[in-house]
């Protein structure tokens, strides 16, 4: 039988995988990169700016209403204050890509 392909690929395996296919940076020029990336990622999005990756997909944030729900354990009402949640929307050049590989 074949293998099966594993499910998630990790942030520390994704910097090896980076610093394999180039190379002129080293391992940890890499991690400072990918690191910067996610935290630029990060902190444009909770200033409420999106963050287009033409091609890849669009990081942006989403505000949730202040809502009722019920707890599931006791089915008692409960009320959920309102919140703001990232989202990510994929890009067509991403989603054609992923379904290719079906």
């Amino acid at each position: 039988m074949a293998k099966a392909a594993k499910s998630t690929l990790t942030k520390s395996e994704l910097i090896d995988t980076l610093h394999s296919k180039n190379g002129t940076l080293t391992k940890k020029a890499v991690t400072e990169v990918v690191d910067q990336v996610f935290s630029t990622i990060t902190e444009q999005v909770a200033k409420g700016t999106a963050v287009n990756i033409v091609g890849f997909g669009k990081f942006h944030a989403v505000k949730r209403a202040a809502r009722t729900g019920r707890n599931p354990a006791t089915g008692a009402v409960i009320k959920i204050a309102a919140t703001t949640t990232p989202r990510f929307a994929a890009g067509k050049a991403f989603k054609d890509s992923v379904a290719r590989k079906k």
